[in-house]
C-alpha cells in the first residue's frame, strides 16, 4: 500500500504546522477526510482551538468544535505523522529583506521528528530556491535522514485569501511539485483529498516557489498603478472611482481599484522576489516602483486628512478623529502589516491621537500584541473627522445619517469625512455638510 493510500485510510496521519489563517483552514478541511495533527507553537493560540474558538474567523467556531484535530504545541506529536505541511508566516525585516526564520524554526523542528518514509511539503511563501537550498538541509542536519532516500519534499504554495468565504481551499486550483517525480505524484494525490478546482503540477520546486512570489507581485503591480493614478487624480479634481467605472466598460478592463496594500502577502511576497533578484545583480525597477507607490499611500491618505481638516477650518493639533477599520483588509480580523498604521504614523506627526474603531480586529491581541486601544463605535462623538479606511460589512451598511450623527453638534462645514475605499456615495454625504475625500 503506498502512503497516500494509508493517510486516506487513517492508517497513518499528517500534521499542519503553523496554525494561522493558512494552516487552520488547511488543517480543518483535511480533518474531515484523514487524521490530523494541528502543531503551533502558541500554546494559548493551541488552547483556543481545543476550547472550539477560531480568532481567525477563517472556519468558524462550530467547525473548531466539530474538527477532528489534535491541537498540540509539543512538537514529539509530530513524529505520529508521516506527512507534514509547512504553513508558517515568511515575513520580512525593517530592511525588507526576507525573514525566513519562521520556516528555518519549522524545518528545525520537523527534522527532529522526522520519520523514514515521510514527505514535507512547503507552502510557505519564499523565493525560488529556499526549499531545496535552505529547508531540505536543514531537514537532513536535524534528522540524520538524507533527502529523496530517507523522505520527500515538496512545495505547494498556498493560494488563501483570507476573509473570503467564496474563494476558499476546495476550490482554488492548488500548484504542486515535488523533489522527483515519485514525490510530485504522491503530493498531487494528497492535495486532491481536499481540493476539487484541480491540481496543477509544476515542472520543478523553484517554479512552484516563483509562480506564488508572481501572482503576489503582479496584483502589487496593478494596484500600483491604481494608486499613482489616484494620486494624479486627486491634483485634477478628477474621482478616481468615477473613471475606474467608466474604465471597466471595456471587456479587457482589468478591474483594480487604488488602496491601501498591506498584509502577508501582497505587502511582503515581492520583497522576497526583489531581494533574490539582487542577490543575482539585477535590480528591480517595475516591482520596486510599484512597492514604494503602494508603501507610500498611508502617508498620502494622512496628508489629504490634514488638508481637509485645514480647509474645513479645525485646528490640526485638537482635532478629533476617528479612523474605522485598522485590519489590513475588509472582514478579516488580521492586523498583521496593516498600512491603516501609516496613517496613524503620520497623524502623529501632527499631534493627532486618533480613535480607533475596528469591530472584527480582537481588542486584547491589539493590545498585547501592538499596544492598541480599539474603542467601540457607540462611544464615538463630536468628532471633527472619520477616516473610513476599511470596507467591513459593518461600515458598508452604515447610512450616511449614522456617520454624520458620529460628528454631533458641528456646524456644516466643519465636518470631514475621508472614504479611503469609496464604499459611500458622495452625494447623500455631502447632503450633510460634510468636506468628502476618497482615495
Amino acid at each position: 500500500m503506498s502512503l497516500i493510500s494509508d493517510i486516506k485510510n487513517q492508517k497513518e496521519k499528517i500534521s499542519i504546522i503553523g496554525l494561522g489563517y493558512v494552516g487552520l483552514p488547511l488543517a480543518v478541511s483535511f480533518s474531515e477526510h484523514v487524521s490530523v495533527i494541528g502543531f503551533d507553537l502558541d500554546n494559548d493560540k493551541v488552547d483556543m482551538y481545543k476550547s472550539g474558538i477560531d480568532p481567525t474567523k477563517e472556519v468558524g467556531n462550530e467547525k473548531i468544535k466539530q474538527a477532528q484535530i489534535l491541537f498540540t504545541a509539543d512538537e514529539k506529536d509530530l513524529r505520529q505523522a508521516k506527512i507534514h505541511i509547512v504553513a508558517v508566516p515568511t515575513p520580512i525585516n525593517s530592511d525588507k529583506s526576507p525573514n525566513l526564520k519562521p520556516v528555518e524554526e519549522a524545518s528545525k523542528i520537523i527534522g527532529r521528528n522526522l520519520v523514514k518514509g515521510s514527505i514535507v511539503v512547503y507552502e510557505s511563501t519564499v523565493y525560488p530556491g529556499v526549499t531545496e537550498d535552505v529547508c531540505i538541509p536543514i531537514l537532513e542536519q536535524e534528522s540524520g535522514l538524507v533527502s529523496k532516500v530517507d523522505f520527500k519534499v515538496g512545495y505547494s504554495p498556498e493560494r488563501i485569501n483570507p476573509g473570503d468565504q467564496v474563494n476558499k481551499l476546495e476550490n482554488i486550483v492548488k500548484i504542486v511539485s515535488g523533489i522527483d517525480d515519485e514525490s510530485l505524484v504522491m503530493i498531487t494525490e494528497l492535495y486532491e483529498i481536499v481540493v476539487k478546482a484541480g491540481i496543477h503540477q509544476a515542472s520543478s520546486i523553484k517554479v512552484a516557489e516563483a509562480a506564488k512570489v508572481v501572482e503576489n507581485s503582479q496584483r502589487d503591480i496593478n494596484i500600483a498603478f491604481m494608486n499613482e493614478l489616484a494620486i494624479v487624480f486627486d491634483k485634477m479634481d478628477i474621482k478616481t472611482s468615477e473613471v475606474v467605472e467608466a474604465m471597466n466598460t471595456k471587456w479587457n478592463s482589468l478591474g483594480f481599484y487604488p488602496g491601501l496594500v498591506g498584509g502577508h502577502c501582497i505587502g511582503v511576497d515581492p520583497y522576497y522576489f526583489i531581494y533574490e533578484a539582487q542577490k543575482l545583480g539585477y535590480h528591480s525597477q517595475i516591482i520596486l516602483s510599484g512597492r514604494k507607490i503602494n508603501d507610500s499611500m498611508g502617508a498620502f491618505i494622512g496628508e489629504a486628512i490634514i488638508k481637509k481638516l485645514i480647509l474645513a477650518n479645525k485646528q490640526v493639533k485638537q482635532a478629533k478623529v476617528a479612523i474605522l477599520g485598522v485590519t489590513f483588509k475588509e472582514n478579516c480580523p488580521d492586523i498583521r502589516n496593516s498600512k491603516v498604521f501609516d496613517i496613524v504614523e503620520k497623524l502623529e506627526e501632527y499631534k493627532i491621537k486618533p480613535y480607533l474603531v475596528d469591530p472584527q480586529a480582537d481588542k486584547i491581541l491589539a493590545k498585547e500584541e501592538y499596544n492598541i486601544d480599539l474603542i467601540d463605535i457607540e462611544v464615538l462623538e463630536e468628532v471633527d473627522c472619520i477616516v473610513l479606511a476599511v470596507a467591513h460589512e459593518e461600515f458598508k451598511e452604515m447610512a450616511s445619517e449614522d456617520y454624520n450623527k458620529l460628528f454631533g453638534q458641528h456646524c456644516d462645514d466643519e465636518k470631514v469625512l475621508i472614504d479611503v475605499k469609496s464604499i459611500l456615495n458622495q452625494t447623500d454625504v455631502e447632503k450633510h455638510g460634510i468636506h468628502y475625500w476618497s482615495l
